[in-house]
């Protein structure tokens, strides 16, 4: 089979552009398709095999000359390359650009978000949590930059102080551990026991396990302290 090759991306792009009433040519310029309709303004586009960043820059140059451009992608088989298209249709739409895929098999040309401008709509659930914890979460415990494994969450930093108290004062009542830690949820968070800190001792009375006694070990941080 043939490795495929960018120019494979004109033909199905020129046709499907030229069943819309464009006069289409290629290389004109910097430009890699150039469609004319009478007096409209010019559509570029732009053919690449994958997505780049070096796709978004030359398309955004684009602009310099029409607001009508377009990215054209290889169409890929699999979840990875939907997963790709979702995240470059939502950066396209934001820089103002279209973008649409080319299955090479049949040459189906599908236009997945057209030019022009975009204003996103803010989540306000999204924002409402994102303001919570940073409320909740004490000091600064964690490196900017890091992966999500350890990463310290207000979560977290709640079910150490129930580990801390439990550390110094042992199996307790799971009120008298909201009551001293003033941790509302502690009953529930030791019984969901999601990090494998706490135990059951007896109804209503949880201790530490060896996992959480560890762990107590790296409060002064964790816990805003350091």
């Amino acid at each position: 089979m043939t490795k495929p090759r960018e120019t494979d991306l004109y033909p199905p792009v020129k046709s499907f552009l030229e069943d819309q009433g464009y006069v289409v040519k290629s290389e004109v310029g910097a430009a890699d398709v150039v469609a004319i309709r009478g007096a409209e303004p010019p559509v570029v586009v732009e053919l690449k095999l994958a997505f780049s960043l070096a796709l978004f820059h030359q398309c955004i140059e684009r602009l310099k000359v029409s607001d009508d451009v377009y990215l054209a992608v290889a169409h890929k088989p699999g979840k990875p390359f939907f997963k790709a298209i979702k995240a470059n249709t939502a950066l396209a739409r934001r820089l103002g650009l279209g973008l649409m895929t080319v299955r090479l098999s049949d040459g189906l040309v599908s236009v997945q978000c057209d030019p022009g401008a975009y204003a996103p709509r803010k989540n306000a659930k999204r924002k409402n949590q994102l303001l919570r914890e940073f409320a909740r979460r004490q000091g600064d415990p964690n490196d900017g930059g890091q992966t999500r494994a350890g990463l310290v969450t207000a979560y977290r930093q709640d079910a150490l102080k129930l580990a801390v108290y439990l550390f110094e004062v042992g199996a307790s009542k799971g009120a008298d551990v909201a009551r001293e830690t003033d941790v509302k949820r502690a009953t529930a968070m030791m019984r969901d026991n999601h990090y494998g800190w706490f135990e059951k001792v007896e109804k209503g009375i949880y201790g530490l396990t060896p996992a959480g006694a560890e762990a107590v070990s790296t409060t002064a941080r964790v816990l805003g302290a350091g």
